[in-house]
């Protein structure tokens, strides 16, 4: 699905297969069509250098641009420092950085897929609940998500008439 570019919309760069499964499971849970997830970048490092090198100057040039970097923190606690010092300032309102402390499989229980635990945090980032979110791998994210709430919100969950 394509996001209209003159609208505001949300533009995702996975960092791996799973993460792009996360991501396409939390689209299944939306009503808009106004969220792209674009083909993983292939490590949490090309997600950063493939911000800085084609979506800065995207986003310069389309003020109603958002972007989600999906990326395993694998572990680290600098990790979003490090992606964070990839976005300019001006930008930074308009960049989340989300992503599973260490690596997306452990968030999975028997029986689960990637789509489904996608679909159940669109459920909760919906209905303002934290449930998931709060789980020992996510729960780093958290004011990120609080800034997802404040800027991007709107976007993913549009009112409707």
């Amino acid at each position: 699905m394509s996001a209209s570019k003159h609208l505001a919309h949300i533009l995702v760069i996975p960092e791996d297969g799973r993460n792009r499964q996360l991501a396409n499971g939390f689209c299944l849970g939306l009503t808009t069509r106004q969220v792209q997830v674009l083909p993983e970048a292939g490590g949490w490092t090309k997600v950063l250098e493939l911000f800085k090198s084609v979506h800065i100057c995207e986003m310069n040039q389309c003020p109603q641009r958002y972007m989600v970097l999906l990326i395993d923190f694998d572990g680290r606690q600098d990790r979003l420092d490090t992606a964070k010092s990839y976005i300019p300032t001006h930008l930074s309102e308009r960049v989340i950085v989300l992503g599973v402390w260490t690596e997306p499989e452990k968030l999975k229980s028997p029986g689960q897929t990637y789509e489904f635990i996608g679909q159940s945090l669109a459920r909760e980032c919906r209905d303002g609940q934290n449930e998931i979110w709060s789980h020992d791998l996510l729960c780093h994210n958290a004011g990120e998500i609080e800034r997802l709430h404040a800027q991007i919100r709107p976007i993913l969950f549009p009112p409707t008439d």
